[in-house]
This record gives structure tokens, sequence and C-alpha cells, in this order.
């Protein structure tokens, strides 16, 4: 496929494109595979037989570039999605070369858990719909984030602190795919950071639940047993997931190519932009338009699909 290097030179590479279905649809059948490679052909790309990596659910198809191509890896993941429309498939096009990521550095809220803690909070305190409105222009990107969580927070003013608690008990759910992501990066030697411009409350719960090495959040104010409205400073947001990532690539010494980020919304725009893998799972278009890959389908077990991982190498327990 004609895919140029950062100097607009057409170059040589070996690539993989990955085929995932999400686990409630048809399976992935190998003629609609053949189909598609069929038709790879017909565009002057010679792949080779698809490996499966799990049945009916994933495989890749290696190919190598040809000098003149102009294709970015993800404009042909969109038209490999396209070509399978309407049917829910996950494409993804890569260099085949180090797929498998080392460090891991994920979004909390409606990437890791499937809820947004702060709307969950604000519902308890009578504020659900206000807040949740503002949730979503805010991960649109149509909010700056620190204004609009310090407004969203301010409205929490009296809560309980023990409604912390009772929302993690009773509301939060872990994503599909979130267990197995994290164990078996974990397995395979990686290092996991959850990071969050949610709440150390949730992000220290949920790290311990699912294995993560390592969470950052921020800190919500208390007073007697009662929120303040007010969040610790430094407030943790877009800059601040960034230069975690930064940080911790730095203290395990590993090059950017051998880093994945994934998450959601706009406040993950610059993690995922400066990994070597940016991931946008079921994002809002801002974070879809800039990440290197996007999920809009599959769980969180697409992520060990698009690394390469057959279903017997992912952790089930």
């Amino acid at each position: 496929m004609p895919l140029k290097g950062r100097e607009g030179k057409p170059r040589e590479m070996t690539y993989v494109a990955t085929l995932i279905n999400p686990p409630d649809a048809p399976d992935l059948t190998p003629e609609s595979v053949d189909s598609l490679r069929a038709l790879m052909i017909l565009n002057n790309i010679t792949p080779q037989k698809p490996v499966w990596l799990a049945e009916g659910r994933a495989c890749d198809i290696m190919f190598d570039a040809a000098p003149g191509a102009s294709e970015s890896p993800r404009s042909l993941a969109r038209e490999i999605a396209s070509y399978y429309t309407p049917h829910p498939i996950d494409a993804v096009v890569q260099p085949r070369k180090g797929r498998r990521k080392k460090l891991l550095l994920a979004d909390m809220d409606s990437t890791i858990i499937e809820q947004e803690c702060l709307d969950e909070l604000a519902d308890f305190a009578g504020f659900g719909a206000q807040v949740a409105a503002i949730t979503a222009r805010a991960m649109a990107g149509e909010l700056a984030f620190e204004p609009a969580l310090r407004e969203r927070v301010a409205l929490l003013h009296g809560l309980k602190e023990s409604t912390l608690a009772q929302v993690f008990d009773e509301r939060l759910t872990f994503m599909p795919g979130a267990k197995e992501l994290v164990a078996t990066m974990k397995v395979h030697g990686a290092v996991t950071c959850l990071v969050s411009g949610g709440f150390t409350f949730f992000t220290s719960r949920v790290a311990k639940a699912l294995g993560f090495d390592h969470h950052r959040g921020n800190t919500l104010k208390v007073k007697e047993g009662l929120l303040t409205g007010k969040v610790e400073k430094p407030i943790l947001g877009r800059e601040a997931k960034l230069e975690t990532l930064r940080e911790m690539r730095a203290r395990t010494d590993m090059q950017r190519a051998e880093t994945l980020a994934v998450g959601d919304g706009a406040n993950d725009l610059a993690m995922i932009e400066e990994a070597g893998l940016g991931v946008a799972f079921h994002a809002h278009d801002i974070l879809s338009q800039a990440a290197d890959v996007t999920i809009n389908h599959g769980d969180l077990t697409a992520l060990l699909y698009v690394q390469g991982y057959t279903a017997a190498e992912i952790c089930r327990s």
C-alpha cells in the first residue's frame, strides 16, 4: 500500500491490517476476509494469508507497502472498516514491527469503567442532568477542562463523603475487557498506569481491583465528612496526562514507540498524540480524528488484538 514517510518520501515497510469483531456480533468469517484480500489485490496490494488471532473474532493480514504510496495507515483502516459496513468491524493498520507495547496509560471514566464518576456523584446531589451535560461538552472539547471541572465539583458542595463509597459500590462497573487488558499486558512485562481527570478516591480503588501498577487523579477536598465543592491543586487535566506519560516513559527507560495510551475525550488528546500508539476508544470526534487507532465497536480486548495477542494468550481470570 502506498505510504509515505515523515519526509514525504516513499518507503517500503511491512504492515499489518487487523480486523476485530465485537463479542456480540456475528462471526468474522474466512469468506469475508478473503473478499477483503481480493479487493486489496485489485488495488495493487499483495496481502499474505490471514493469521487468525481469535476464531471468528480477530485476524491479521500482513502486507508490504509499495513505492509511490500516499495513503496513511489510519485512512486505510477507515476504508477497510467502511468496506465492512454495516457490519461492526474495527480495522487497524500499523507497522508490523514493535506492535507489543511495554507501557499502558489508560484514562478511567468511560474507558476503563463504564461511567463518569463525577456525573454519578452529581446525581446524588440532585444535579445529575446538569453536570452530565457539562461533562459531555468538556469531553467533546467544547469547554476547557479545568474550569468545567471546577464548575461541576462546586455543585457537590455539602455532599456526604460517604457518597463516594456508595457510588463506587453501587454505580461503577468495569468496561468489558478491562481486566483482560491490564492482566495480559502485565503478564507480558508491561507497566500499567491509570490516569484520570476524575478523583483519586476512585482511581485508587479501580487501580487496585484491576491490578494497575500506578494511578493518578484529582483529590476532592473534604471537611467534617462533607465535600467542600473544591479540588486540591494542581488539577490533573490534559497537560498533566501528557506529563504523566513522559514521566512514566522516562522512569521505565522506554522509547515513545513502546507506549500505548487509550482514552475517550478531549482531555486525553495530548497523551494520545504523544504515545507510540494512541487509541480512541468509543470516543468523541475530537479524539477519534487525532488517534492512530479508533475502536468504535469492540471492547478493551481489542487493544490486545491490535498488539498481536492471540485469544490463547489473553488472561481471562
